[in-house]
């Protein structure tokens, strides 16, 4: 059994980006440097020995497998929906990603994950943490552990943040809120109370009226006052105010040519500021697309949404490539379930956690590489209602998980102590080997 450590307390999320906000961020975030320009290479901006980062692209609302990685055309199931080829033999998708399908052979597909929860908030839970939901504690999500485990010490800016509105943002859990996701809502209209609404010479006297409060209330009570972090957590919250390393999130620097490629829109614009970000040196990045919840008009609905996936994620994937990114980013494609093969009198689709798909690559993974099949042929519209048979290969969510911690370098069960003293695994899962590169 590995060997336990004790975690700070957990609470909860706040909704907008207050100032408490930016003093937990700029505590979980480490010290100091300079940023040099955000259009060198990985290979010169982080170093050539650099630890890997993770970008979740997250469909929110559970994006119907059978209208992106697993379609089925000419099927009682498929619908309407046409697939084509991609650069992968043998793998098709659906029709609505044509440029994904110039990419897809970079990462892999799962078609056969399988979950116990199929509503929203337990599924996200679910799908965000690698466990269910507990009354008793919280538990920390991937990009949390990977902060948590891997600090980056030239960072001035946090080290997990969430990019766009999300009703369940990446939590810090029982690891504490200090690795609560911090949420920039869209990266081409800065952040939220980040500059000081005085001058410059007035937000000095401001801190200096600060300091002599600080010191006055720490006559007699110096070792309280050190034990609350009080001076640290303002010192790294001005450090991040001033830093350049907040250009990670200005994508109108881009050229536009990089900008378009990406789409003009805030989930483009967030795929594009988490490359630049992870290209800083942050560790964790989850970008939001919400509106897959189609239980009607499954079908335009999965239109609309292409047409902002397909661009941005193709373009993540090739920019990471190209900016030798790709081998130290992990890049995650998922929502919290899938749709049913059963298409309803409204023409959608419902909820379905028992056979659904992800993308997932990067991150010295193993590429091109395509796991498990769900049913393509049931004979009448009762076996498609039903759909007892689950899909071949069944990948358990808490193995997923297993599998991105330790290529990400975190030990993945590891046992920590929660604040009351519980001690929890970061996962319950095993890795999965056939997506480990052979060394």
């Amino acid at each position: 059994m590995s060997k336990s450590v004790s975690t700070n307390s957990a609470g909860p999320n706040s909704p907008l980006v207050s100032r408490r906000d930016l003093l937990k961020a700029a505590f979980a975030s480490g010290l100091s440097f300079t940023l040099p320009g955000l259009d060198l290479r990985a290979a010169e901006t982080r170093g050539d020995e650099r630890q890997k980062s993770l970008i979740v692209i997250w469909l929110g609302g559970g994006a119907s497998q059978l209208e992106t990685w697993d379609p089925h055309p000419g099927t009682l199931i498929g619908g309407p929906t046409k697939s084509i080829k991609t650069k992968l033999p043998g793998l098709e998708i659906a029709d609505l990603y044509p440029r994904v399908a110039e990419q897809i052979h970079e990462l892999n597909v799962i078609r056969s994950l399988v979950s116990k929860e199929g509503d929203h908030e337990r599924g996200t839970y679910m799908l965000k943490t690698g466990y269910r939901p507990d009354p008793t504690l919280i538990h920390p999500s991937l990009g949390a552990i990977a902060s948590h485990e891997l600090p980056n010490d030239k960072l001035e800016i946090p080290s997990h943040i969430s990019l766009l509105d999300t009703q369940w943002p990446a939590r810090g859990g029982f690891l504490g809120e200090i690795f609560d996701a911090f949420k920039i809502y869209d990266p081409g209209n800065g952040i939220r109370n980040l500059k000081a609404r005085v001058g410059d010479d007035r937000q000095q006297q401001r801190l200096k009226a600060l300091d002599v409060v600080s010191k006055s209330f720490q006559a007699g009570r110096r070792v309280q006052v050190e034990n609350t972090l009080h001076q640290l957590t303002v010192e790294r919250a001005l450090r991040m105010m001033t830093s350049e390393q907040l250009k990670a999130i200005e994508v109108e620097h881009e050229p536009s040519v990089i900008r378009e490629a990406y789409g003009d829109t805030p989930f483009g614009r967030g795929c594009l500021a988490a490359r630049r970000l992870v290209e800083t040196g942050v560790r964790a990045v989850e970008v939001t697309l919400m509106g897959w919840d189609t239980h009607a008009n499954n079908f335009t609905g999965h239109e609309t949404q292409a047409k902002q996936l397909d661009p941005a994620l193709a373009a993540l994937i090739h920019d990471l490539k190209q900016r030798d990114l790709l081998a130290s980013t992990l890049v995650l494609c998922i929502g919290e379930f899938g749709r049913t093969p059963k298409i309803n009198p409204l023409e959608g689709r419902d909820h379905w956690p028992k056979g659904f798909s992800c993308l997932v690559g990067g991150g010295g993974l193993r590429s091109s590489l395509v796991i498990g099949e769900t049913d393509t042929e049931p004979q009448t519209e009762q076996d498609a209602s039903k759909s007892s048979k689950g899909p071949h290969d069944p990948i358990e969510v808490p193995d997923l998980f297993a599998t991105i911690l330790r290529q990400l370098g975190v030990e993945f069960d590891k046992e920590v102590l929660t604040p009351i003293g519980r001690p929890m695994k970061f996962s319950s899962g095993k890795p999965i080997e056939r997506l480990m590169a052979s060394t």
